[in-house]
């Protein structure tokens, strides 16, 4: 297989979070929250989230942050806009599985 075949534009995918406590308590419909992140990163967005993790936790929430979007791929907190700490602590650690796969 040549390997330029595997290479391709990032696409948008869509990311649920359905931790039943998380949306009983955040979604008043009860429907699972949703964001986006893409589906392939660039190699230093891996490094850089690699070699903050365990050294430097801001780092690596900052860097997290980048990868959380909204369906335009905008980044969605900006400026001082901060979620629930429930939601952020399940946001990442579904961008982190999907950064594992």
């Amino acid at each position: 297989m040549n390997l330029a075949e595997l290479s391709s534009e990032p696409q948008l995918i869509k990311v649920i979070i359905d931790n039943e406590v998380i949306v009983k308590e955040f979604s008043p419909d009860g429907t699972p929250l949703e964001f986006y992140t893409w589906d392939r990163q660039p190699l230093d967005v891996i490094l850089k989230l690699g070699n903050s993790l365990g050294v430097d936790q801001k780092v690596s929430i900052e860097t997290l942050k980048t990868l959380i979007l909204n369906d335009k791929g905008e980044v969605i907190l900006t400026g001082t806009k901060q979620f629930p700490m429930q939601v952020m602590v399940a946001a990442m650690a579904k961008v982190m599985e999907l950064l594992g796969k």
